[in-house]
């Protein structure tokens, strides 16, 4: 086969892993309103079905890459492509929110392997610099149109079929991607493979799962001071710190902790950081604003988050551009600048009294594009700005550092939901009712469940609508401004970190964008 024909139909295996991997992180959101009515999950399941998928998809990042390298890049990622589609159809047929979770678990193993995969593919199969640049710019618009349209596509999925579909989707697609796979892609390995570092997977999986566990459980165990949390709490901070120790000591460790001394890398991670801070993890939460907040259908809400996620795709060359013309010390905070300031504009758009679409959708436009202008600058700096030959390495640590990012502020994002709105509650409703059962209610609300709520000790008696809708209201105004302000204060540190001396130019092979 004429090399042109196996190089493009390499390239449409690796985008259409990268378009399903995208679509799975932002589909769903839309339809978790539905899972909680269909499916009768609440608040917390419908924070782990997300969360789930994110925290599998770092625990895989480092060891896919050794494996692959060992027994074959294309052998490793058919496998991977094939467990997608399985795990997908194990997904949309879970009968139970206990079941879907784990299957999403599973899911995100192998989507965040197949990512990996895909990008080694990438890099093995374009030998020549400037194709290089091209193919990993086209995946990167293609991975970014299935985090872009995710929730439009799962929105219509469910007002034209059922939920299950935005999951069963994915088993045809994965049967193509393994023919274009066996058809296109050469097999390649590295002789020279190093070790795995199992137990740094170990100890940052499991430090990172009890984080986010603390999170979101903390208060069922009756506070975050409680005994049973603060067990929790110490398992976690003893599995950070064995992770550092194991990492500081290991002959081929995953996280080599020296290149943060490189002030270009550690300012990048910072922004990397920043924005799966507050865009990506808000995004699991949106949908619902828009569904129960503003009473939009699954196919308007699809739409409306349109304007959250499509300024990232436009803006990527524009930042290229900025950061040739200036540097990665000010277009880096200022991308994370704009993603605050977006969403400071949706707190103020959702706190005023004819609160509307119109009120909302400019910050979340402005915020998208906060994303666009900070998400190739700060994937560039990442690889570019450390010596060739750890340019896998601190492309492993900046992956892994925007879903552990991720994975934690979903959780975060969530608690700080659920306490905006019981604040409101408390207000509005008399201090005889039960603060377990308020909690309770505010939950239930957070999850989109805002009709027929009883009163806590009232079984008969409603919460008014008018207080549901107002407690909402002010929860999504706390979310929205904690995302505003954290994200402002690491556009300051990634600002000081930078320093004063300017930053190194990247080549143009370099110019490609991480989609998250």
């Amino acid at each position: 086969m004429h090399t042109a024909s196996r190089n493009g139909l390499v390239l449409a295996a690796v985008c259409l892993s990268a378009l399903m991997f995208g679509l799975e992180i932002s589909s769903v959101p839309v339809i978790l309103p539905t899972l909680e009515r269909v499916l009768q999950a609440d608040f917390k399941a419908m924070q782990w079905i997300m969360n789930a998928y994110t925290i599998a998809c770092t625990t895989v990042l480092m060891a896919t890459g050794t494996f692959a390298d060992r027994f074959g890049r294309r052998l490793v990622f058919a496998i991977t492509v094939a467990a997608f589609g399985l795990t997908s159809l194990m997904c949309g047929l879970a009968p139970d929110t206990s079941l879907l979770i784990a299957a999403r678990f599973l899911q995100g193993m192998a989507g965040g392997a197949m990512f990996i995969c895909s990008i080694a593919i990438l890099s093995h199969q374009f030998q020549d610099g400037r194709e290089r640049g091209r193919a990993f710019a086209i995946w990167g618009v293609i991975a970014g149109i299935g985090l872009g349209f995710g929730p439009v596509i799962g929105g219509g999925i469910v007002a034209l079929s059922t939920w299950q579909w935005v999951f069963l989707i994915h088993a045809p697609l994965a049967v193509l991607c393994l023919i274009l796979t066996f058809a296109g892609v050469t097999e390649s390995r590295d002789p020279q493979a190093k070790k795995l570092d199992a137990l740094g997977i170990v100890t940052l999986s499991a430090a990172v799962f009890g984080l986010a566990y603390y999170i979101t459980q903390a208060p069922d165990f009756g506070g975050f001071l409680s005994p049973a949390a603060l067990g929790i709490a110490a398992a976690t901070i003893i599995g950070f710190i064995a992770f550092v120790l194991v990492e500081r000591y290991h002959a081929h460790p995953m996280f080599d902790f020296s290149v943060f001394k490189i002030r270009d890398f550690s300012g990048a991670i910072v922004g990397c950081v920043g924005m799966n801070f507050s865009y990506w993890p808000f995004m699991i939460y949106l949908p619902i604003y828009f569904s129960v907040g503003l009473g939009y259908d699954s196919t308007r809400t699809g739409l409306a988050v349109l304007a959250y996620t499509v300024p990232f795709l436009v803006m990527p060359p524009i930042a290229q551009y900025l950061l040739a013309r200036f540097n990665a010390r000010i277009v880096i905070p200022l991308g994370l600048f704009t993603i605050g300031l977006g969403f400071i504009l949706m707190w103020l758009g959702s706190a005023s009294e004819a609160a509307s679409g119109l009120t909302v959708l400019p910050g979340a436009l402005i915020a998208g594009i906060g994303l666009g202008l900070t998400t190739t600058p700060a994937t560039n700096m990442t690889t570019g700005s450390v010596p060739a030959s750890r340019a896998g390495m601190a492309s492993g640590i900046d992956t892994s550092a925007r879903l552990i990012a991720l994975a934690i502020n979903i959780a975060v994002m969530g608690f700080v939901l659920v306490e905006g709105i019981l604040h409101g509650l408390k207000k509005a409703l008399p201090s005889a009712f039960d603060g377990v059962d308020l909690r309770a209610a505010a939950e239930k609300i957070a999850a989109g469940n805002a009709t027929a709520l009883q009163a806590p000790g009232q079984s008969a008696l409603p919460i008014p609508s008018d207080i549901v809708h107002a407690a909402l209201v002010e929860g999504f105004g706390w979310v929205m401004l904690y995302g505003g302000l954290g994200v402002w204060v690491l556009a300051a540190l990634s600002y000081i970190i930078f320093g004063s001396g300017k930053t190194r130019p990247l080549p143009i092979s370099q110019a490609h964008s991480h989609p998250l």
